[in-house]
């Protein structure tokens, strides 16, 4: 007796989404390294930044109290897109019993592309944050200096006046010198109101061709390429206290980034989680199987990540 499209599909759907789920998860979630992940229950979501108060001031005896007030320095939005993919089985193929072998390619196939493009998404803001292609909520490049020379850049303004730098205003490659300076920069790193923010790296990202150069230069007891006995001090003052992670989503072989102990800086926002689902076509017969999920990308606050282009 041949089976039935609903009954075929019925028995088909729970082994589709257990093979979906496990080609899904075989792919590493490296963004996780990078964002730190919110839910959401609207269709976007907007954090606004405020600029907190100044120095505090010596109250002499029986004199009144000073106030401050803080206020709103720019507002980071967050869009959530929807990303979703499906394929369909025609009615033929279902006839000649190849929906079993077809079925099975297509959603590792699926769940391959989902993966794909999440981490691609994840990955853009370090892709395109050296130009204006992707910018913060305070209106400048994700990653500027002051001088740097780029349009759209020349450092992250402050309500007080100042501005902080969150990348070499001359792109270096990865190496001693331009790691210990990054940490210094990331050390000076202010608030709206010019306050210390005594910011402190966590850890490195690199793409996959740096990650011989991260091992050596975190791992390394004494210092790389010298030929004397000085220790390798990133190493021994635990400067990168996390380690460095490759992402290989990454299109620049020569840039690095270091994510901060900045909070509430790089955000994902999960306004629909994963879900896959199938139905019946009538007026085709075709299967259909798809795919769907609902998120953002972005930053709220640029402190929370430094990068360099690197030299070239």
């Amino acid at each position: 007796m041949a089976i039935s499209r609903p009954q075929m599909m019925k028995e088909l759907l729970p082994g589709l989404n257990a093979l979906f789920g496990l080609e899904y998860n075989k792919y590493d979630d490296e963004h996780t390294m990078i964002y730190e992940t919110e839910s959401s229950d609207r269709s976007f979501e907007e954090e606004v930044q405020l600029s907190g108060f100044g120095q505090a001031t010596v109250k002499g005896e029986g004199s009144a109290i000073n106030y401050d007030s803080a206020q709103e320095s720019f507002t980071a939005r967050y869009n959530h897109e929807t990303i979703a993919l499906a394929f369909a089985i025609t009615e033929e193929a279902i006839e000649d019993n190849l929906y079993d072998s077809l079925s099975a390619r297509y959603t590792k196939a699926l769940a391959r592309a989902m993966a794909y493009t999440k981490q691609v998404k994840a990955a853009y803001p370090l892709n395109n944050g050296f130009t204006n292609t992707f910018q913060s909520g305070d209106g400048v490049n994700l990653f500027t200096a002051s001088g740097d020379g780029v349009t759209g850049g020349d450092g992250h303004p402050l309500v007080d006046g100042g501005k902080n730098d969150n990348r070499p205003s001359t792109g270096a490659d990865l190496n001693e010198t331009s790691l210990e300076d990054a940490i210094i920069n990331i050390a000076a790193f202010k608030d709206q109101r010019g306050l210390l923010v005594a910011a402190k790296p966590k850890r490195l990202i690199v793409p996959p061709a740096l990650q011989f150069v991260a091992t050596r230069l975190l791992e390394s007891q004494d210092r790389v390429s010298t030929a004397d006995n000085d220790i390798n001090a990133i190493r021994t003052n635990g400067a990168i206290p996390e380690g460095y992670m490759v992402n290989h989503y990454l299109t620049d072989t020569n840039a690095f980034f270091i994510v901060t102990d900045v909070p509430n800086g790089m955000k994902h926002f999960q306004r629909t989680a994963l879900e896959t689902s199938m139905d019946g076509d009538f007026d085709t017969g075709n299967v259909r199987y798809k795919s769907r999920e609902r998120y953002s990308f972005g930053v709220s606050d640029p402190l929370g990540i430094y990068g360099s282009p690197g030299s070239s």
